[in-house]
């Protein structure tokens, strides 16, 4: 899917591949050998299908920048590329593209613990805004997104809908109705968790609340 210069591609599972004048990949899990190398990998924690060092291994190059919360780093602490540990609430500069480090957590599960201090990166970069959810249920803190859709001409919401782990069909569609994106595209399902049907059925139920939604195909 390209959105004016920008390009976004879901990889499968919860990664998902940003293009502009960087590579920008995040939680790339289970991706193609010959895939592009990377300029940016964001990481939102370190559960094996979101912080996977044989897929991190297949996109490092020289210059390659590592951005993660710190239960990743001895995982990804072998690769002689900089690494920067980032912590909810911060926010990094990378010429005209921001990135910022957002709350991620289960509220009624055991998984993803709020103490772990575990991640969605907010990514800007000119007049778009790209919100990347993480592992999560449905939190307070995603009302502070409220108005982003006023602020800026487009606002995607990759969102993950697979149930058990994260936030299920109805969940996400709860989320939409409060961040209110401009497009909505489902993550989370596929593989280890969630099926294509819960995403076609979260793509209806968007839409149903006046929401765009899309499926993107997986590369």
């Amino acid at each position: 899917m390209k959105i004016g210069e920008v390009e976004i591609k879901w990889l499968g599972h919860a990664g998902f591949l940003i293009k502009n004048s960087k590579v920008i990949y995040i939680d790339p899990y289970n991706i193609k050998e010959e895939s592009e190398k990377a300029d940016l990998i964001l990481i939102t924690h370190s559960h094996y299908d979101h912080c996977s060092v044989g897929d991190i291994k297949k996109i490092i190059k020289d210059g390659t920048k590592i951005i993660a919360t710190a239960d990743c780093q001895s995982k990804i602490i072998r690769f002689e590329v900089p690494i920067k540990i980032i912590e909810q609430g911060q926010e990094l500069e990378f010429g005209d593209l921001k990135i910022s480090a957002l709350p991620a957590y289960n509220i009624d599960k055991h998984f993803h613990s709020k103490n772990e201090g575990w991640v969605g990166y907010l990514i800007k970069m000119n007049d778009l805004l790209i919100y990347y959810a993480g592992d999560t249920d449905l939190i307070p803190e995603m009302k502070n997104l409220t108005g982003y859709n006023q602020q800026n001409k487009k606002f995607i919401a990759l969102l993950p809908i697979g149930g058990r782990f994260t936030m299920n069909v109805e969940e996400a569609i709860e989320a939409t109705k409060l961040i209110k994106p401009t497009l909505a595209i489902p993550s989370h399902f596929g593989s280890i968790i969630g099926s294509e049907k819960d995403a076609k059925e979260f793509v209806e139920l968007c839409k149903e609340e006046g929401i765009n939604a899309e499926i993107l195909e997986c590369e």
